[in-house]
């Protein structure tokens, strides 16, 4: 008799292919800058130091900027669907199944100051990246959430709307 216990995989489930994937990337003109603003900053440590410790200001210092551009581009925006098949927006580790959406409209990049401004409700969920010019906004539909609505920095929120399934009211 052989012991045929059943195989209990740790590690998570595979989940399906996104409807829509965004990571929100900080712009390319950010990394010379950031890496000029280093090595200017080397530089000068480098003019008080000669000699044998005047490359350690270099390699100390460019690791930082990169870090820092890096880590600010770590945000990523999904629609996936959930176990039931219904689609839900992901933003890092929140999540909004589509069915507590009541409605959702973009929010082009000429309204943002005033979605963010004095229209914006304190309770609301915001994700907002100031290097991201467009919004989604998605009205949520749940009696048992306080929440108003969502607010999520994306570059294409038409597209987020259509892979949620709902239409754009804007």
């Amino acid at each position: 008799m052989s012991d045929q216990s059943p195989q209990v995989s740790t590690e998570p489930q595979r989940q399906s292919e996104p409807l829509y994937s965004e990571r929100l990337w900080v712009p390319l003109w950010w990394w010379p800058v950031g890496l000029a603003i280093t090595g200017l900053l080397a530089a000068e440590i480098h003019m008080g130091a000669p000699g044998i410790r005047a490359w350690l200001p270099y390699v100390l210092l460019f690791p930082i900027p990169v870090w820092v551009l890096l880590w600010l581009s770590r945000h990523r925006v999904e629609v996936v669907r959930d176990e039931s098949g219904t689609p839900e927006l992901r933003v890092d580790r929140a999540h909004l199944p589509a069915t507590f959406v009541a409605r959702g409209a973009s929010v082009p990049g000429s309204a943002k100051s005033a979605a963010l401004g004095r229209q914006l409700d304190p309770a609301a969920y915001v994700q907002h990246r100031a290097w991201i010019g467009s919004l989604v906004l998605l009205v949520l539909d749940d009696p048992d959430d306080p929440t108003p609505y969502w607010l999520v920095s994306t570059r294409r929120p038409e597209r987020v709307l259509t892979a949620l399934g709902i239409e754009n009211a804007s």
